[in-house]
């Protein structure tokens, strides 16, 4: 094909073997000639090619893998992408295959399909209202009613999509779906729950699957989906999708974040594990990790409450760890619990507290100060209350414990993959994944009582 050429004309949908001709022609043609093409096609033309051939434009990253790691059929396919990476676009091109049957991404229709985001705002945002979303993939005749009230999608041929919240896991109990497509799994607050109520739901049809779009974050759920024979991986770097991002952006954010940790997280989708500058690493931890604990000859739960109690409130750790008579510390149990009230998270400690048979409650009461032990003595007055109050930065009260591991002097009983995550992305801001790690200042505080406390009469806590 010249540039001299006219263009080819598009024959309707309808019409397969003119459209896979097209196609053919357009993949193989170069850049010259696709561009004349695209400049020398009729409205209706450019409608089909943009609503009906994604594929052509496509790139290879967005597009369904033919098979898993093992070569058997996937069940989770895990697009893992920088920002701006086409992710979203993906996702609501492959849920459209689905609901409407649209072979090769589909053999048959999914007549039920779950979506789950962070929050119901994110899902109905970002997945379906937004630029790249289900509603602006779907031409008008074949576009879903979306009913907000209800939180679900309905296409013309009765397919059904409804919304979900990470943050209500237990909403998904209950239904049931031939697919589903979850997004942005990496920053859930609740993934583990969240995520294993859905696969309970996969259950409808011949071959159940699901797509999850998310950036790199090292969480131990994505780190067990990457090792999963069943799941087929595909990644794409912001970079990848260069074309439909505005150039200033992507200048200077590479400028700013090129090689940096946050930068080959968000922008090339790499999941880091570690922080150059953190205290605590993977393998440090791994090789404080034991089975059981020896006998304790005292045991602490530390509370580290938030500031606030709405949903979406900094998590309240909750942490239970012994020492031996040897001076080892032992990392006992991670009770943490997100969004709670101060009610809701006293209980939760007083019930660890009396199942560990503990001999004192440590509370931070740098957030409440008296309020926090009136609101534990109001449940059960016999609980031993050790109040604690911060009078250093969090890097400076973590690095004393962190050097007591460092020593191997204290253990982890079992695995804390949510406490672990936290640890070993704690930097010297105070912040761990951009977030305050308040399961890390639990555990702080519990070793800190335990193995570099002063006890006289009675417990007391060097203020760290």
């Amino acid at each position: 094909m010249t540039t001299t050429d006219p263009p080819i004309p598009i024959a309707p949908a309808t019409s397969m073997n003119s459209v896979n001709d097209f196609l053919a022609v357009w993949m193989r043609g170069s850049d010259a000639d696709r561009l004349f093409l695209w400049e020398t096609m009729r409205p209706s033309e450019l409608r089909f090619l943009t609503e009906d051939c994604w594929p052509v434009f496509a790139h290879p990253h967005q597009l369904p893998p033919a098979g898993a790691q093992n070569g058997e059929p996937w069940l989770t396919w895990l697009l893992i992408g920088g920002r701006g990476a086409g992710k979203t676009r993906a996702g609501a091109e492959w849920v459209r295959a689905q609901a409407l049957g649209r072979r090769p991404f589909a053999e048959r229709v999914a007549g039920r399909i779950a979506l789950v985001g962070e929050t119901e705002h994110d899902v109905r945002e970002v997945m379906i209202e937004g630029v790249s979303g289900i509603l602006g993939v779907h031409p008008r005749a074949e576009r879903p009613v979306w009913s907000p009230s209800r939180r679900r999608l309905e296409w013309g041929n009765g397919a059904i999509a409804e919304v979900f919240s990470a943050e209500d896991p237990e909403s998904l109990r209950g239904p049931q779906f031939h697919c589903a497509w979850s997004d942005e799994m990496a920053k859930w607050r609740q993934a583990e729950a969240a995520f294993d109520m859905l696969q309970f739901g996969l259950r409808l049809g011949q071959h159940p699957r699901q797509l999850i779009t998310t950036t790199a974050r090292p969480s131990a759920l994505l780190k067990r989906l990457l090792a999963d024979p069943s799941t087929a991986v595909t990644r794409a770097a912001t970079a990848a999708n260069a074309f439909h991002l505005a150039p200033t952006f992507l200048r200077s954010v590479m400028k700013r974040y090129a090689g940096t940790r946050l930068g080959r997280q968000e922008l090339n989708g790499e999941i880091i594990d570690d922080r150059p500058d953190a205290l605590w690493s993977r393998a440090l931890l791994e090789r404080c990790r034991v089975d059981a604990a020896p006998g304790l000859q005292r045991i602490v739960v530390a509370v580290d409450p938030p500031a606030t109690s709405t949903k979406r409130a900094d998590a309240c750790g909750i942490v239970a760890a012994g020492l031996t008579d040897g001076g080892i510390v032992y990392v006992l149990a991670d009770d943490s619990v997100n969004g709670a009230t101060p009610t809701m998270w006293a209980n939760k400690a007083i019930a660890l507290w009396r199942r560990l048979e503990a001999d004192a409650l440590v509370v931070e009461v740098n957030q409440g100060g008296d309020m926090v032990r009136t609101v534990i003595n109001e449940i059960d007055p016999s609980v031993n209350v050790v109040p604690v109050r911060a009078s250093r930065g969090k890097w400076l009260r973590a690095e004393p414990v962190a050097a007591l591991y460092e020593q191997g002097r204290v253990k982890h009983v079992g695995a804390f993959a949510a406490l672990e995550d936290e640890m070993c992305d704690f930097a010297s801001s105070g912040l761990s994944h951009g977030k305050s790690p308040d399961r890390l200042d639990a555990v702080v505080w519990a070793v800190a009582s335990l193995a570099l406390g002063r006890r006289g009469n009675g417990p007391r806590i060097r203020m760290l």
